[in-house]
Parts: structure tokens; C-alpha cells; sequence
């Protein structure tokens, strides 16, 4: 993908407003809440989902890759070369292998905000970590945070309207850092095999000479 179609991905990363103050989950107005409603549904009846996508990350370094869901709970993020990232989340954990370093990083996926992706029964408009809905020309965006222990790090999902498509997200973690994700060729109800979430494996450590 040409590099200028790839920044036209993120316009809205740019321009879109901070996140508007928290609200306590179920007093949204009637035409919030419909619309939380309609976005519940939508997710809802995703059971598996492919597609390619763009990263941009919070130094302003680009990545492309594929990315896979299968709910609940199941996810993979295959990064093109010269990426050694590959990213799958399965059985409650998140897995981060660097190939490169030959390195397997887990944490649980209570930790991450795309847990809201990987839940087959989301109801947004009560949903703890949905803090606010608002909407602009043609997209629906839907802020959103984690809030635990280890993790204070905030979601923004941006969905086309009134046409609804997942399109992309934002997530700034704990140091301010943004990384945008942003969906092109989507494809739901897609086979997936059981294969594309196995657990990364880090390869086995030459014996020294």
C-alpha cells in the first residue's frame, strides 16, 4: 500500500477530539443509547473476522499485517516482515512474540482494552469501560478505558455509520503513547482454523560450539 493511502487511513486519529468525561454506563440519552444498541448488535453477531490492517505507532512508525478473530476470546495479529512481531490472544491470555529477540511476552486479556472485540455478548450501553459515544460526520466513535490494576489505558473505536463497519481504533497506554489500528478488506463469518491461534512458541536456543 502506497504510503499516502496508508496516512489517509488515519485522518480521523488526527483529528478526532480527546475523550469526552466519563460516564456512569446506562445514562446516555435516548439517541446515545440507541446507538450504543445498534453497536452491541453489530459486534454481537460477528462470530470471526479477517482483515487486513495498518499500526501506526506512537513514534509515528508504520506496520502492516493480518488480523484474525474468532470469538470468544480468540485473536492474531500476524505482522508483515520486516516486523518480527506476532501478537495472538487465546484461553484468557494475550501472547507477544519478538522473533527477532526470540522472546514470549503474556498477560491476560483483562488487561488490554480489546477485550471489547473479543466478547461475544457486549451490551455498550452498560458496559463499565464504555465511557462515552459521540458522532461525526459518517462514523460512530466510542470511547472507551481499562481500568485494573496494572493498566489505566484508554480505547477509541470508530465505527462507519449509519452503514456500521468496524473501521479502526485507537489506544493510548499507560506513558500517553497512541497506537492506531486502522481495518481495510474486511471479511466476517470466515472459516478460521483452530491453527491460526496456537499459542507462539519461542524457538529453541542454539547450543553454544
Amino acid at each position: 500500500m502506497h504510503r499516502s493511502a496508508i496516512f489517509a487511513l488515519f485522518v480521523l486519529a488526527f483529528s478526532m477530539p480527546a475523550a469526552q468525561a466519563a460516564r456512569y454506563p446506562g445514562t446516555y440519552n435516548e439517541t446515545e443509547g440507541a446507538e450504543l444498541d445498534k453497536l452491541s448488535s453489530y459486534l454481537n453477531a460477528i462470530h470471526t473476522l479477517k482483515s487486513n490492517f495498518v499500526q501506526l505507532g506512537p513514534e509515528g512508525d508504520l506496520a502492516q499485517g493480518e488480523f484474525d478473530l474468532a470469538k470468544p476470546g480468540r485473536l492474531r495479529f500476524a505482522y508483515n516482515p520486516p516486523s518480527p512481531i506476532l501478537i495472538v490472544a487465546t484461553g484468557g491470555n494475550i501472547y507477544v512474540k519478538n522473533s527477532r529477540l526470540n522472546t514470549l511476552d503474556r498477560s491476560s486479556t483483562a488487561d488490554t482494552p480489546l477485550e471489547l472485540l473479543l466478547n461475544q455478548a457486549l451490551d455498550l450501553r452498560h458496559d463499565p469501560m464504555i465511557t462515552g459515544i459521540e458522532e461525526q460526520p459518517g462514523v460512530l466513535i466510542v470511547h472507551g478505558r481499562v481500568a485494573t490494576t496494572r493498566n489505566q489505558s484508554n480505547i477509541t473505536l470508530v465505527f462507519s455509520y449509519p452503514a456500521i463497519e468496524l473501521r479502526q481504533w485507537m489506544v493510548k497506554d499507560n506513558q500517553g503513547g497512541v497506537t492506531t489500528v486502522a481495518l481495510t478488506g474486511l471479511q466476517t463469518g470466515v472459516s478460521l482454523p483452530d491453527s491460526v491461534f496456537a499459542i507462539p512458541q519461542q524457538d529453541a536456543t542454539p547450543k553454544p560450539k
